[in-house]
């Protein structure tokens, strides 16, 4: 008998949730399998066997909470599932006269057990219901039946939230207490939670309550403040327009605006170094590398992986960083080492057709830039000519405790130029 225990993740991560089992009691193992998938607070992980044999028992169900450590698992080194379940039945089937320490065994066990094998007999008589682990667990800690239980899920599974939000039609058989006894603002909650068809409740993922603490922690601890500017992103169309498709048949990859971005914004922080730096206690960190977090959106959540070395890369290099990582997020691919680390952040609300918006900041770091759509206004060119040209206004969340005005206001001047001139970012790197 071996135990699968939950690895180390991460420096700052020290529990998770289980998601799903990949692998269920009684199966069959290889040492390398993955088992089952962990969700942290960053991303999703699977978890390997080290170990041949057979999954004989779980240790924990789905949507319960483990730590970097503890054992959720044990691996066995019987030939196969259907021993297990062999040995299970030939336990249920034992004579009653059985050896007496087994009868001590039997009668130790506590008075609730025959109630929970009672209301599994009530679900097997009825059909089985198709429910989540946690959902079981939880709809026998309060005596629901699971047929009772309306799902939220396409497929009709039971999840955990369906029985926590699951309110009785009826009053329980052990409520006996007279009804002008109950608290009298009991009574709209209930009556609330009875209407399903105006509320549903959906349980917040771990990563999302992630997301949640960390924007509310920044605005806590941060003094943010944000600044503005335009950019004529004319010259860079125009650019783009001319050598896309050289570029993509040379580099297999489109040429989009992120590179450009991207290159503008090493040159910029490196004329305003304070923003590429953080706060440690009372020091200020200046960091020498330039790791580009780009926030991308992904069906869980927004997640900021990091274009590594981000200085030392051409276009087509960045490009094709951005796709790999942003195709990685969506498909929940991320590692850990993809979203680590990180020196300055881009968003581009753009892509949703936002015109204008404040970036909170990714802490520990001290600045983010947002981008935003692309927009045709008139613009003047001198005192007797106006054009319509494509605008994007681009603004710059800065920890206020490090970053001065001026600073904020040069780095994206400094954006501002680049982009104007896109030909002399090739003299940035």
């Amino acid at each position: 008998m071996a135990e699968i225990k939950v690895p180390e993740l991460a420096e700052s991560i020290t529990e998770g949730t289980i998601a799903q089992w990949l692998k269920q009691k009684g199966d069959q193992v290889q040492k390398g399998e993955y088992i089952v998938e962990l969700e942290t607070d960053k991303v999703n992980v699977e978890i390997i066997s080290d170990y041949d044999g057979v999954l004989t028992e779980l240790l924990a169900e789905e949507g319960d909470t483990v730590k970097v450590g503890e054992a959720i698992a044990v691996v066995g080194e019987q030939a196969g599932g259907e021993q297990i379940k062999a040995e299970e039945q030939g336990k249920e089937a034992e004579s009653p006269d059985e050896p007496a320490e087994n009868q001590q065994t039997q009668s130790a066990q506590p008075e609730n057990q025959a109630g929970r094998e009672e209301h599994s007999a009530d679900d097997d008589s009825q059909g089985r219901v198709i429910a989540s682990p946690a959902a079981r667990k939880l709809a026998r800690e309060k005596g629901i039946n699971l047929n009772q239980v309306s799902s939220q899920d396409p497929l009709g599974r039971v999840r955990k939230q369906d029985v926590e939000s699951y309110t009785p039609n009826q009053q329980k058989p052990e409520d006996n207490k007279p009804a002008n006894n109950r608290p009298e603002k009991a009574a709209p909650a209930a009556a609330a939670n009875e209407d399903n068809t105006r509320f549903e409740r959906i349980k917040m993922s771990r990563r999302r309550q992630t997301i949640a603490n960390r924007l509310v922690e920044v605005q806590q601890t941060a003094a943010m403040l944000t600044t503005f500017n335009e950019v004529d992103m004319t010259a860079v169309m125009e650019l783009r327009k001319k050598w896309k498709d050289r570029f993509f048949e040379e580099n297999d990859v489109r040429l989009g605006f992120m590179s450009f971005f991207t290159k503008a914004v090493v040159a910029a922080l490196k004329k305003t170094p304070y923003l590429n730096a953080e706060i440690q206690g009372d020091e200020f960190v200046l960091k020498k590398f330039y790791d580009i977090g780009v926030a991308v959106a992904a069906d869980e959540g927004l997640v900021v992986p990091v274009i590594r070395d981000a200085d030392r890369k051409n276009f087509a290099e960045i490009e094709r960083d951005i796709n790999d990582l942003a195709e990685k997020a969506r498909s929940n691919k991320l590692s850990l080492k993809d979203l680590q680390g990180g020196s300055f952040t881009i968003t581009n609300g753009g892509v949703f057709g936002s015109l204008l918006s404040t970036p909170i900041l990714n802490g520990p770091q001290v600045g983010i830039l947002g981008m935003h759509t692309i927009q045709l206004r008139p613009v003047a060119i001198d005192k007797d000519r106006m054009e319509n040209r494509p605008m994007m206004y681009i603004a710059l969340s800065y920890d206020h405790r490090i970053v001065d005005g001026k600073e904020a206001v040069t780095f994206l001047k400094h954006i501002k130029q680049l982009m104007e001139d896109p030909e002399s970012l090739l003299l940035q790197g």
